[in-house]
């Protein structure tokens, strides 16, 4: 019997992957895996990591998490690397620019209709139902897929706009669903976005940010959203079934735990993992990227 396997972050936990994947009795010949994003970074063994996702082929599948757009505009010359950040072996590599036009064909958001399940790295605006979300992440899908995808990261800069509108265009428009996409966790009842999470405590109630996925009248509320991206949420599972969502990122990178979820019968997988590249005392929790 095949299994569908939904993983959280993994950001380059190499070592720890394999250990999950052996307590899952994973085949590739059979099996498959979705990641929700952020396959790499932090961790100590992005380049491996990325080199064994790739060479799954059709058997996986990683919807584009922050990291590694971060990664993608490094190599265009858009951003400096950090100082923690744990890429640089991938760009030295032999076979960067595989595994990069490999990386950025991966999809923004992915859906099954047989499963039930749709897949994103961070979060959706509330004025987006399925079509509005997979309309948008074609949109960026085509640009990083484009062989001027560079012009890109030269215009994510800035946190604007911070409302959807319809009538959004050029890089305003593909800087908000990129937001949306690989770094939301906040948000107004009013579509307001908060990259930071700073509106959760001192704007007025109404204004108030919350969970992207708590505001009332949520035109994606009807999916089953798998999503990462936010390793210190803390949501009760009442919570999590009457919003439709279930969090993945159990901060592996951490030296939290690595979750997977098998799909066909909605059973956790957990399990500890060695590495602590960056301690939790150090994770913001109020939002910021991470």
């Amino acid at each position: 019997m095949s299994c569908t396997y939904a993983i959280g972050d993994v950001q380059g936990c190499f070592d720890d992957l394999l250990r999950l994947l052996e307590k899952l009795d994973f085949d590739p010949d059979i099996d498959r895996l979705w990641f929700t994003g952020d396959l790499v970074n932090k961790g100590p063994n992005s380049l491996e990591l990325l080199r064994f996702v790739h060479g799954l082929g059709s058997a996986a599948i990683s919807v584009l998490g922050n990291h590694d757009l971060h990664l993608l505009a490094a190599a265009a010359g858009a951003v400096r690397i950090r100082k923690k950040d744990t890429i640089a072996e991938i760009l030295d590599a032999p076979d960067c620019e595989e595994l990069l036009f490999w990386l950025r064909h991966q999809p923004i958001l992915h859906h099954s209709e047989s499963l039930g399940f749709t897949m994103i790295h961070a979060g959706l605006p509330p004025q987006w139902d399925l079509e509005k979300a997979r309309q948008c992440a074609r949109e960026l899908e085509t640009v990083l897929q484009n062989v001027d995808y560079e012009d890109l990261f030269l215009h994510l800069r800035g946190d604007g706009p911070l409302c959807w509108r319809d009538d959004l265009q050029g890089w305003e428009r593909l800087r908000f669903i990129t937001n949306c996409f690989t770094q939301l966790r906040w948000c107004d009842r009013n579509g307001r976005i908060d990259l930071t999470g700073k509106r959760r405590k001192v704007a007025a109630a109404k204004k108030r940010s919350r969970p992207w996925f708590q505001i009332p009248q949520r035109a994606s509320k009807p999916l089953q959203i798998l999503f990462g991206h936010w390793a210190k949420l803390v949501i009760t599972p009442t919570a999590r079934r009457a919003a439709g969502v279930i969090p993945l990122d159990t901060g592996c990178a951490h030296g939290g735990r690595f979750t997977a979820l098998r799909l066909e019968d909605a059973r956790y997988f957990r399990l500890k993992c060695k590495n602590r590249a960056v301690p939790w005392s150090s994770l913001p929790s109020t939002g910021e990227q991470t």
